[in-house]
């Protein structure tokens, strides 16, 4: 018969453990303890904590940060996991001196650190440049859009959500209804009515409580935008899995070691946000060190994202060799000739008329369709993202009859013809001179740099630390999640390719 060695449960086992052992140099968790202890201006956090003389004793925040960044570094976002690691995983333990900080301090914590997060994105800096890990000469932006911490369900405009409330109301009355004629059912179907109708409930509370005296989300073109319940400054806004409500994280990436010199999280486009980044870049170079004109001279290169008139213009002030490409760049380039020779293409649709179908008649200023009908000026200088437009159209009694009304209205519901004629109004055309830029060599060689650059940087934070969606709601807050990944994925840089002193 087989033998083994006993088994007692109950046995006391000893183990000695140093903390300061577990920390060993050269690995991640000794670079951010070595960080928070030596590089990090910690008095920033003095002014929260108001315990002198009374109250119970807090946990410092060097405890705090050491746990927060190592649990990003190593893809765990929950404050409940975090808290669980710093009782079971003895790295955590010796960060948090045995402490072991329950989840609503941390998550208190970092949902707070609004004052405090740029210092100390700043003092990581600060070390990145006293490393030589930042080369200066280019930069990528780029950014990612992120769900928040909310359902789509709770987006609409006010009348979506009241119409939304009163058909919980609805259901919610119909519910109690049949719950008052449910004396003869089981327990069980009791308690699920119950449950359900208090769910119900909130939720009408909830619209109530959001609809109280608010007034309509105004969009960028003046319009209403759909708003949210729960996180009214997240947005609804497209990605690469489709439509999200969240916020769209942005990186400004210096070239040599793919350090973030800027992060933020917006609640817009693209094209609106390589101003505000810029600014935020410039604001972190000067802390560190750098005069106001760091930039000026510097390639920055983004994608067909950020590429608007606006955008131009802010790096032309600022005196920067942008590479911005339009959307429509690919086209042009030779090299993309045949990328979609695998695809499964529909059959070709006729041309529809473009601008240079219609003739313009100057002594009446009208422009005639290829029928002959007149199309009158309906508006002068529309500016778009790209150019600046007079907006013409027909009359929809001569556009309901028309022979070929198939290729000229895009959509068989357009009642009328409309012609948006450029208006070259810009001197020099910015968006003329930068598809000039792209389509060169050296434009080409240069743009090309962008996507080992900052793309990388998104698979690292995204993929490698499991940053998929925000925790936190407002943007404020998730604003501080965001910097913090940021901090981390310098922090990995430091730890990779500097020595700490």
């Amino acid at each position: 018969m087989a033998k083994f060695k006993p088994l007692n449960e109950n046995q006391l086992v000893m183990l000695p453990i140093s903390l300061q052992d577990q920390l060993v140099p050269g690995t991640l968790e000794h670079t951010i303890s070595e960080l928070v202890e030596k590089h990090f201006d910690l008095s920033v956090f003095d002014a929260r904590y108001k315990n002198d003389e009374t109250g119970a004793a807090a946990i410092h925040p060097k405890i705090l940060l050491k746990v927060i960044l190592l649990a990003y570094a190593r893809g765990m976002i929950s404050s409940r996991q975090i808290e669980r690691a710093c009782q079971e995983n003895i790295i955590f333990i010796a960060l948090s001196y045995g402490h072991a900080p329950d989840h609503s301090t941390i998550a208190s914590f970092i949902s707070s650190m609004q004052s405090e997060i740029e210092t100390l994105f700043c003092n990581v800096l600060l070390v990145c440049e006293e490393l030589g890990l930042l080369d200066g000469t280019h930069f990528s932006l780029d950014g990612v859009k992120l769900s928040a911490n909310v359902s789509k369900e709770w987006s609409g405009t006010l009348a979506e959500l009241k119409h939304k409330r009163d058909k919980l109301q609805e259901k919610l009355k119909r519910l109690m209804e049949e719950h008052a004629q449910a004396d003869q059912h089981p327990q069980v179907e009791i308690e699920r009515q119950k449950k359900r109708e208090r769910r119900f409930q909130l939720q009408v509370e909830r619209l109530n409580e959001f609809l109280k005296d608010r007034e309509p989300k105004i969009g960028s073109e003046g319009k209403e935008i759909q708003s949210n319940a729960v996180d009214n400054e997240s947005v609804k806004m497209p990605s690469s899995h489709g439509v999200v409500q969240g916020y769209n994280a942005q990186a400004l990436v210096d070239s040599k070691h793919q350090v973030i010199l800027a992060a933020e999280a917006f609640a817009s486009q693209d094209h609106e946000n390589l101003k505000p980044m810029l600014a935020g870049a410039k604001k972190n170079a000067v802390a560190i060190g750098k005069d106001n004109t760091y930039f000026q001279g510097k390639q920055l290169t983004a994608d067909p994202n950020y590429h608007s008139l606006n955008s131009l213009k802010v790096c032309k002030d600022e005196k920067i060799d942008a590479y911005i490409p339009d959307i429509q760049y690919r086209t042009r380039d030779p090299r993309f000739a045949e990328q979609g020779r695998f695809q499964q293409r529909p059959a070709a649709k006729p041309r529809l008329f473009t601008v240079s179908d219609f003739s313009f008649d100057p002594h009446k200023q009208v422009y005639r369709c290829p029928q002959g009908k007149e199309l009158t000026c309906h508006a002068r200088n529309q500016v778009n993202r790209y150019r600046t437009y007079d907006v013409y159209h027909a009359r929809p009694e001569d556009c309901a009859v028309c022979p070929v009304r198939t290729r000229c209205l895009s959509k068989s519901t357009t009642s009328r013809r409309y012609l948006s004629v450029p208006v070259d109004t810009q001197t020099p055309n910015l968006i003329d001179a930068m598809k000039a830029k792209i389509d060169s060599d050296e434009g080409k060689r240069i743009y090309g740099r962008r996507l080992g650059i900052v793309e990388p940087v998104f698979a690292n934070i995204c993929a490698q630390k499991r940053m998929y969606r925000f925790t936190l709601r407002s943007k404020m807050k998730v604003d501080v999640q965001w910097r913090l990944f940021a901090l981390v994925h310098n922090i990995g840089k430091i730890h990779t390719f500097g020595t700490l002193i």
